[in-house]
Formats: structure tokens, C-alpha cells, sequence
């Protein structure tokens, strides 16, 4: 899940990159591949040196898309994604929104309310114990 060529050609295919997409029908469709051999990845020492250094960790990435046409975006760089850990407070959300996004398809709207009620009570899930916490989970 972490192929920089594979989420990039996905991002520019559709927009955006979910579960479903490292699905064999999606990893299949032969324009993923025709982007990612179209793909230059070029190392950055600074962002190597910048993961490695124990008070930064950042786990930077930047991307330029070069057309046909000879146009070029921008080079958008990122240094620290969201989920990182300087970021962890702003990702929050975007998790909680994940987490309900994906227990939609396999629960029913009460057992969501009741594991989101548990997941995102901080207190009532430390106190709860783990065969009833699993139990929330059953189909």
C-alpha cells in the first residue's frame, strides 16, 4: 500500500485512493500501469535525511506532473502527511470520517451507533472489557 507510483496513478485516475482500490479489478485496469511507467521517482537526500533525523521524522513527498503538452504542474511538496504525527490532531477527523465510511457497508445503522459510541469515548472504551468491545464487532 505504500508503492508512491501506484497511489499517484490512482490519485490522477480517480481523485482519491481507498481500500477498495487495492482491489484486483482497480490494480488490474491497464491505464494504472500505463501511468506508473510513465513515472519518474527521483530520490530527495534531504527529505531521506529528514526521516531519519529522530526530532523531524517527516515523511515528505513531492509530485510535478509533466504533460503532453508540455505543460507542468506545479511541485507540490508535502513534508509532513496528515496522520504524521505533528499532524495528528488535524487528521482526527478525517479518521473518524474513514472509520464510519468503511463500517457502513458491513453494519447496520445501530451497531455503528454503538461502536462509534464506545470508539470515540475515550473513558467508556479503556473501562470496557476486550470480549465486549470484539463482541460490538460481530455480524
Amino acid at each position: 500500500d505504500h508503492c508512491l507510483q501506484y497511489i499517484t496513478a490512482i490519485g490522477l485516475l480517480k481523485g482519491d485512493i481507498v481500500a477498495d482500490d487495492y482491489e484486483d479489478a482497480v490494480a488490474n485496469d491497464p491505464r494504472v500501469d500505463e501511468l506508473r511507467n510513465k513515472m519518474v521517482v527521483v530520490e530527495n537526500k534531504q527529505y531521506s535525511l529528514d526521516y531519519l533525523d529522530p526530532n523531524k521524522r517527516s515523511i515528505a513527498n513531492a509530485v510535478q506532473v509533466h504533460f503532453k503538452d508540455g505543460t507542468v504542474t506545479e511541485n507540490v511538496e508535502c513534508e509532513y502527511p496528515l496522520g504524521h504525527r505533528f499532524r495528528r490532531d488535524e487528521a482526527i477527523p478525517k479518521v473518524v470520517q474513514k472509520f464510519t465510511a468503511n463500517m457502513a457497508g458491513h453494519y447496520s445503522s445501530k451497531q455503528q451507533e454503538q461502536i462509534h459510541e464506545v470508539c470515540l469515548n475515550e473513558e467508556k472504551l479503556e473501562n470496557m472489557n476486550v470480549n465486549e468491545f470484539v463482541d460490538l464487532f460481530l455480524i
